[in-house]
């Protein structure tokens, strides 16, 4: 599940140097979801969701839609290990969510220090690593962070009940249909190159259906407790395959900030010893 979900990051890359962020989106769920379908009607189908189709609609935009978007935008302007180091912030803004909806259990002067440090690893991430016209791009970073990170709250409050496959299944579906008039209209000239083509498809098949598939079978065999190390070891697996294959750019002040973030990130989201509820093993970004 590292490597698995720490390679989009190169792939999308590698993929908008050809095609639109729409479209990218587009191809990515619209093949997953295919290959997700016979999975999500063997569990109910869509009638599983019940009357909570609002939060759905809600989770699929602010975990997917969203996030899928930005990212891929993003990765036009900045590289691959700069995005992916960037979002390992995503636990330090989930505590703050998980505050703001009330859970603010062991949110005192340690995780508040964390905090701190977190935020202090992000800037020297980006500080060393920012040209003028990359502002814009690390704020769709900033977008993306929150999502990630807004996402797992709102399927843990709200849609907790409905087979996990399901809720990404239909998400994956409802996004695939909202970005086919967009991915229409930036539709490339010519068919882009083997790489790009091949880019599509690992992150369709690879990195979200199989993804997805396996990461509900880690959380069946650990737990979604031990499940949530991979939240710290995707955006380093990103930003060696971004300096290994494309030759990015990585620094040892980058090194540093993400240290320091993993280091907040673990400070900031200390938790009780009591058994986690089940749907908090969403809070792995789904690259």
């Amino acid at each position: 599940m590292c490597v698995i979900w720490g390679i989009p990051y190169l792939l999308i890359r590698v993929a908008v140097s050809e095609v639109s962020p729409a479209m990218l989106v587009f191809v990515r769920t619209g093949v997953a979801t295919l290959i997700l379908a016979p999975l999500v009607f063997a569990r109910g189908g869509p009638r599983a969701i019940g009357s909570r189709w609002p939060w759905l609609l809600a989770f699929a935009a602010i975990e997917v839609g969203v996030p899928w978007f930005f990212l891929s935008s993003a990765e036009q302007h900045i590289t691959s290990a700069l995005a992916a180091l960037l979002i390992a912030a995503v636990p330090l803004v989930g505590a703050v969510i998980a505050a703001g909806f009330g859970n603010r259990e062991h949110f005192g002067l340690v995780s508040l220090s964390g905090l701190l440090l977190g935020l202090a690893g992000v800037a020297l991430i980006v500080g060393f690593d920012l040209g003028a016209s990359n502002i814009v791009a690390v704020l769709e970073m900033g977008v993306v962070v929150v999502g990630y990170a807004l996402g797992p709250a709102i399927l843990a409050r709200y849609l907790t009940g409905v087979p996990s496959v399901t809720v990404i299944g239909c998400a994956l579906a409802l996004c695939c249909v909202v970005y086919a008039p967009f991915a229409i209209a930036t539709w490339p000239a010519h068919l882009p190159s083997v790489a790009a083509l091949g880019a599509l498809a690992g992150l369709a098949v690879v990195c979200t259906a199989i993804a997805f598939l396996l990461f509900f079978a880690l959380i069946a065999e650990v737990g979604p407790v031990r499940s949530t190390v991979i939240t710290y070891v995707n955006p380093a697996v990103a930003a060696v395959a971004g300096f290994a294959v494309l030759h990015e750019s990585l620094t040892l002040a980058m090194v540093a900030g993400f240290a320091l973030v993993i280091a907040g990130s673990v400070l900031s989201t200390r938790r009780a010893a009591a058994p986690e509820p089940r749907r908090e093993a969403f809070e792995q970004p789904l690259g």
